[in-house]
């Protein structure tokens, strides 16, 4: 999502002070607080339960690069990509369709985004046999026969993943998630807020566990999509243990990403790939590379490639949760607006979490893909942890007070999923006990566990 303006992003990087006033002008005073969601959706093919190839994908691209509102964007004679006026529509690098909305006030309009995109895409996918899926891992494609998105930046991207962990074209190729993007006051708000959502990964995971296959059958993970996640690539993905040290501030998050091997930087529109260099941004700052020297625009690309559960570049994007069914999409943005955007419900929050050591917070975190809302957290599960946080949440939400034409404020959204929360038994869970008979009663059964416009 492009929600701020970036300027001056040619001018050279001349100090690590640079760096840190790059995300320091992120901040915006709290009035003009946005929130932004971006939607991942799995596409198959109606029939058979595949991952579509990228053709039939890029003719729904085509059909509706012919609506009004879009333009369309090309590399190398492909078309990849959907710009309007308001949001994006984007591919990941095994099709997966994502809408990138606006930056909105309040998740009223976030849905009333996701709602026309849904009606576009259903109308124009239809007619070519396409599925839209809100799951988190491709249920039966192999890796191997799932096609590359025709973009130069993942022809340097998978090499490397296949060199940093054994899932690592997996997670770019079967999975997808949602992002919740959100804004912050000053220095102290954005580590706040940060910290809160790296502690609360566990019970994002658990809570929106929505990936129990991989192959057609039961992968042994609630979240599969969260084992993919922790076996990709450690210097760029995990949870942040910096940020929980006393004095934690920008450069904490700077340094953390100085030392992190860089994918490329972009000259005159090509990419420059970095990865056999094992280059790392503060090596690039201190030497150059291929003779160029680092840009405020280099920077931002770089903090782009970085994929821990909570970034910063520089607007704070949630990234943790599966991709959901319809009726809960807007619940992950109800849930993190509700405690991040209220400060009574953040300082309640954060008691909850405040005590954990870095030890029992990675702990916690493993099984939470595992085992969901039973994981055990202390004396109790996460389940019984995320019914009083989507408490806190809902609090937080009415407080907020933002209400849409019919006068319903934001904790509509919450509603499905403190349903799960109460009952303590996933998405994933429903789906795993229903999972029998044939291919097309299993494509039947995902088709109304998490499809789109039906």
């Amino acid at each position: 999502m492009t929600t701020l303006v970036k300027p001056h992003l040619e001018r050279p990087v001349e100090s690590h002070r640079d760096l840190v006033d790059y995300l320091a002008r992120g901040a915006r005073p709290r009035p003009s607080w946005g929130i932004g969601a971006e939607m991942e959706k799995l596409v198959i093919d109606a029939e058979s339960g595949e991952a579509a190839p990228f053709d039939r994908i890029e003719a729904l691209l085509l059909r509706l690069e012919r609506l009004d509102g879009w333009q369309g964007v090309r590399e190398e004679g492909r078309l990849i990509a959907l710009i309007g006026g308001r949001s994006s529509i984007t591919l990941e690098p095994g099709g997966q369709l994502e809408l990138s909305g606006a930056l909105c006030p309040d998740i009223h309009c976030c849905n009333g985004d996701f709602s026309r995109h849904i009606a576009q895409i259903v109308a124009e996918g239809t007619p070519l046999g396409l599925r839209f899926l809100g799951l988190g891992v491709q249920p039966f494609t192999p890796l191997e026969e799932i096609d590359w998105l025709p973009k130069e930046r993942y022809g340097v991207m998978g090499p490397y993943m296949a060199r940093t962990g054994d899932l690592g074209q997996a997670m770019m190729k079967q999975t997808a998630g949602l992002q919740v993007n959100l804004d912050y006051a000053d220095e102290s708000d954005c580590i706040a807020k940060l910290r809160l959502v790296v502690a609360l990964s566990p019970l994002f995971y658990a809570l929106f566990a929505n990936s129990p296959l991989r192959g057609g059958v039961p992968s042994g993970f609630l979240s599969t999509r969260g084992e993919i996640w922790s076996r990709t690539d450690p210097d760029r993905t995990g949870l942040l243990p910096q940020l929980f040290a006393d004095g934690a501030g920008f450069s904490t998050y700077v340094d953390y990403a100085l030392d992190v091997p860089m994918y490329f930087i972009m000259r005159g529109g090509r990419y420059l790939s970095c990865t056999g260099e094992r280059l790392t941004f503060r090596r690039y700052l201190q030497q150059g590379f291929a003779g160029e020297t680092a840009t405020i625009g280099d920077w931002d690309l770089h903090l782009s490639t970085l994929f821990p559960e909570a970034r910063l570049r520089p607007q704070i994007e949630v990234r943790t949760p599966d991709s959901l069914p319809p009726h809960l999409t807007m619940a992950v943005a109800a849930l993190v607006k509700g405690l991040l955007y209220d400060q009574e419900a953040l300082s309640a929050c954060w008691t909850i979490f405040a005590r954990q050591n870095q030890e029992e917070r990675g702990d916690l975190y493993r099984q939470s893909w595992r085992l969901g809302l039973k994981t055990p957290m202390g004396k109790r599960t996460l389940g019984e942890v995320a019914v009083e946080v989507l408490a806190l949440a809902r609090a937080g939400l009415r407080r907020q007070g933002a209400r849409n034409g019919r006068g319903l404020d934001e904790t509509i959204y919450l509603d499905g999923i403190e349903e799960i929360a109460e009952s303590g038994v996933t998405l994933a869970e429903r789906l795993l006990s229903r999972w029998h008979g044939s291919r097309e009663e299993k494509v039947a059964l995902l088709v109304e566990h998490c499809g789109f416009g039906v």
